[in-house]
């Protein structure tokens, strides 16, 4: 039976959006006052800003592992902590060292809501997980995936409470660096959190979903930043995550693993070359390599680098597994044990406001008095 197969990746470009620019070539310089420029003088003069400000040799970050493509172009990937402020500054000083013509982070459409998001509000909604939230989720992903990114989220609310620091800052510089460079493109580059989840518990027999709900409910261990520094060799997030599934390979391929493999997916398509614009048809086209960032947790970069040079099939990890028999009873069992939870609460409230009101003096004065006025047998 074939699964079900959801779209492919996407490489939604968000605000700093703009036709890509060159990492090679020295653009025409124009003399006297720029009045009547045309299209292609003013790209060539962004692009002479651009690559004055690019430096052939950058002084980066530890942090930072570069990749070269076929073509030439290259990529520079900056392993972040999610929860760490020195990540944040890793991002910021990369981008402005190599002014790249892309940069790509690991998000998704269902997440990209955190570029916009101030860090108090992030702060607010990481906190709350509501009954409204569940009931989003369950609509979107379904009961099991939806009680699954539940807990996740409870894992990053646990953090998050800990340190007092929203989540994804790293990804919220890398937005705004990339809208100050010139005809940078901002990617997103992580799989659909739908499919991942959807995977992730087609992937898990019903007493492992049991036993890793479990592990993710009763997470209270303290968590300091220094903590979070130490783990800038590996994502804090991902390595608690790592430990609670070690029991579970399958759910460390797809959380992981398949992650690593879409993701260097993305920077691949980004690091393309590029062509510049001409100033007449009869022109010759004119291609250079392309520069670009990526923006990941750094669980991610041993996968990247390690995929690399190989070939990747997006469409498999794009699939979602039909629901297997344990899974539809599962769903069955946990739907039969809300509605009978509801009901059972239901009759212990309604029993209870009986004996409540039955104890009350006016009403036991009621009562007699009924019982006066009835014929007795």
């Amino acid at each position: 039976m074939e699964g079900e197969e959801e779209e492919p990746a996407q490489e939604a470009a968000t605000e700093p959006v703009a036709t890509s620019g060159a990492a090679g070539s020295a653009p025409r310089v124009l003399s006297g006052e720029p009045q009547n420029l045309t299209d292609v003088d003013a790209f060539n003069l962004l692009l002479e800003v651009k690559l004055k400000r690019r430096r052939e040799r950058p002084d980066l970050p530890r942090t930072v592992t570069e990749l070269v493509a076929e073509d030439g172009s290259r990529v520079y990937v900056v392993g972040t902590a999610h929860f760490s402020d020195d990540s944040k500054r890793d991002v910021v000083k990369t981008i402005r060292a190599v002014q790249p013509d892309v940069v790509v982070v690991e998000l998704c459409q269902y997440r990209v809501s955190m570029l916009k998001m101030d860090e108090r509000t992030l702060l607010r909604e990481a906190k709350e997980i509501s009954l409204g939230k569940l009931q989003q989720a369950v609509r979107q992903n379904g009961v099991m995936s939806g009680l699954m990114q539940m807990l996740l989220l409870k894992v990053s609310a646990h953090i998050t409470e800990q340190l007092g620091m929203a989540p994804g800052g790293e990804f919220r510089e890398a937005f705004k660096e990339a809208s100050k460079v010139p005809f940078c493109k901002f990617h997103l580059g992580d799989r659909p959190i739908p499919v991942t989840f959807k995977r992730a518990i087609a992937a898990l027999s019903f007493w492992q979903k049991v036993k890793l709900a479990w592990g993710l409910c009763f997470l209270s261990d303290p968590i300091s930043k220094d903590d979070v520094e130490k783990c800038k060799q590996k994502d804090l997030l991902e390595q608690m995550m790592a430990e609670m599934i070690g029991e579970f390979p399958d759910l460390h391929r797809t959380i992981v693993s398949e992650r690593d493999v879409y993701l260097t997916h993305v920077l691949r398509q980004a690091a393309r070359r590029l062509e510049l614009p001409r100033a007449s048809e009869a022109e010759p086209r004119k291609c250079v390599p392309s520069v670009v960032v990526g923006v990941v947790g750094m669980g991610h970069v041993p996968g990247i680098e390690k995929n690399w040079s190989t070939e990747l099939n997006i469409q498999e990890i794009m699939t979602v597994p039909p629901p297997s028999i344990s899974g539809r009873v599962s769903r069955m069992a946990v739907k039969a044990a809300f509605f009978g939870l509801v009901g059972y609460s239901l009759y212990w409230l309604g029993r209870r406001t009986v004996n409540l009101v039955s104890a009350l003096p006016v009403a036991q004065d009621c009562l007699q008095r009924v019982s006066t006025v009835l014929p007795k047998k």
